[in-house]
C-alpha cells in the first residue's frame, strides 16, 4: 500500500495546503456527507488550495455507507471527468473515510485521496489504518479494500461541532485502545471526564490512542496477525450494530423508521460481552472487567436485547470476516495489553456472555 502521513495540525489551512500539494492532480474533488457539507466544509472551502474543488455530497449516517452511496459517488466522478490522476479530499466521520476511501481506491483503478476526519471515532479509527468499504447485504463493511490515503489531517476544531453522544461513540473505541495497550492507559481513559464544551482536553489522550493503533497497523497492514488485537469488542459490537440497523428500517418499505445506535456504541456494548469472554476464557481480572463494563454502563446505557434475540446475534457474528470455518473468532485479551488473536468461543459461551451484558 501507498504510506499514510498522519498529521496533528495546528493550523488546518498550512496542513491542508501542504498535503494537497504532495498530491499533484489535475481535478479535485471534496466528499462530505449533508452534515459535514453545513458544518465542516465551511472551515476549509474558501482555502486558497480548495479553489475550484467540485464538491460531492451524500447523506449521513451508517445507514447510508451502501452501495447506492458509492455509486453516486462513482457517477459524480464520471460526470465531471475524475482521472487517476485526480485527488479526492473526504470530510466527515467514518462513514464518510470509509466511503469516499473506498470510491477513491475502486475508480479507475484507484486515485489519491487525503481524509480530514471530523469525529472524534474517524480522528482515532476510521481513518488511520486503510480500511476503506461500505455495508452489503445487512452486515458491517461487508465490502472494501485495503487503501491508504496519502494523509490523514486531525485537527480538533472539528470537535467543536460535535455533541456528548458523538464524543461518547469516538471514546469507546479510544478505550479499546487503551485496553489493548497497557494498565496506565486504560486507567487514565477511565478517570478522563468527558466533556463536550471542552474537547480539546482529550488531545494527549487522542494522540495516544493514534499511536496505538499507528503501531500495530504499521507491523501489519493488512491483518495477518497482530492488527486482529484491533478486533477487540468487534464481533458482538457489529453484530449489535447490524441488529440496530434493521430495527431502523421499516421491514415493508425499506425506510427508515428509528435511528440505528453509532458504532462506538455499539463497540462499548461488544467490550461488555467479548470481556466476560476474556475472564471465562482467557483468564482476564474480574475486577477489571467490572470497572470497565461499569464505566461503559454509567456512559453508554445498554442496547434492549433478548434472549429471542440471540439466535440472530449468533447469526450475524458467524458472518463476521475474521471468522475461518464454522468458529466465530475473537480477540481476547489474559490482562491489559495480554493479546491473543484467533480465540473462539462456543455458542453457549456467547450466549453466556449475553446474558452477563443484560444482566450487568
Amino acid at each position: 500500500m501507498e504510506p499514510q502521513k498522519v498529521i496533528f495540525s495546528q493550523d488546518l489551512r498550512q496542513s491542508l495546503t501542504a498535503a494537497i500539494a504532495e498530491c499533484p492532480h489535475d481535478k479535485l474533488f471534496v466528499l462530505c456527507d449533508r452534515v459535514t457539507h453545513d458544518q465542516c466544509l465551511p472551515l476549509v472551502a474558501t482555502f486558497p488550495c480548495m479553489q475550484g474543488a467540485r464538491a460531492i455530497t451524500i447523506d449521513e449516517g451508517d445507514i447510508n455507507k451502501s452501495l447506492a452511496a458509492v455509486s453516486h459517488v462513482w457517477d459524480e466522478l464520471q460526470q465531471h471527468g475524475a482521472t487517476r490522476h485526480s485527488l479526492m479530499v473526504n470530510i466527515g466521520g467514518g462513514m464518510v473515510t470509509d466511503l469516499g476511501g473506498f470510491a477513491a481506491a475502486t475508480f479507475k483503478r484507484g486515485l489519491a485521496f487525503i481524509n480530514i476526519p471530523t469525529t472524534l471515532l474517524a480522528m482515532v479509527d476510521a481513518s488511520v489504518g486503510g480500511k476503506t468499504g461500505i455495508n452489503y447485504g445487512g452486515l458491517k463493511n461487508e465490502i472494501g479494500v485495503f487503501c491508504n490515503a496519502r494523509s490523514v489531517i486531525i485537527d480538533t476544531v472539528f470537535l467543536h461541532t460535535l455533541d456528548r453522544e458523538n464524543l461518547l461513540s469516538g471514546y469507546a473505541e479510544m478505550l479499546k485502545h487503551g485496553l489493548i495497550d497497557c494498565t496506565d492507559h486504560w486507567a487514565q481513559l477511565l478517570l478522563h471526564p468527558i466533556n463536550p464544551n471542552d474537547p480539546n482536553s482529550l488531545s494527549t489522550l487522542l494522540s495516544r490512542s493514534v499511536a496505538v493503533k499507528q503501531r500495530i497497523v504499521t507491523e501489519d497492514p493488512t491483518e495477518q496477525g497482530l492488527r486482529k488485537a484491533l478486533n477487540l469488542g468487534h464481533t458482538a459490537g457489529h453484530a449489535f450494530e447490524s441488529l440496530s440497523l434493521e430495527r431502523a428500517r421499516h421491514p415493508a418499505t425499506d425506510e427508515r423508521r428509528t435511528a440505528p445506535i453509532l458504532h462506538g456504541y455499539a463497540v462499548a456494548y461488544g467490550l461488555v460481552v467479548e470481556l466476560y469472554l476474556c475472564c471465562v476464557k482467557a483468564g482476564f481480572p474480574h475486577d477489571r472487567m467490572r470497572q470497565t463494563a461499569q464505566f461503559i454502563k454509567e456512559h453508554y446505557g445498554r442496547m434492549t436485547v433478548t434472549c429471542d434475540d440471540y439466535p440472530h446475534l449468533l447469526e450475524l457474528m458467524h458472518h463476521d470476516k475474521k471468522n475461518t470455518g464454522s468458529d466465530i473468532n475473537f480477540t481476547l485479551l489474559a490482562d491489559i495489553g495480554d493479546i491473543r488473536i484467533n480465540q473462539t468461543a462456543t455458542e453457549d459461551d456467547i450466549k453466556e456472555a449475553l446474558d452477563f451484558y443484560r444482566e450487568y
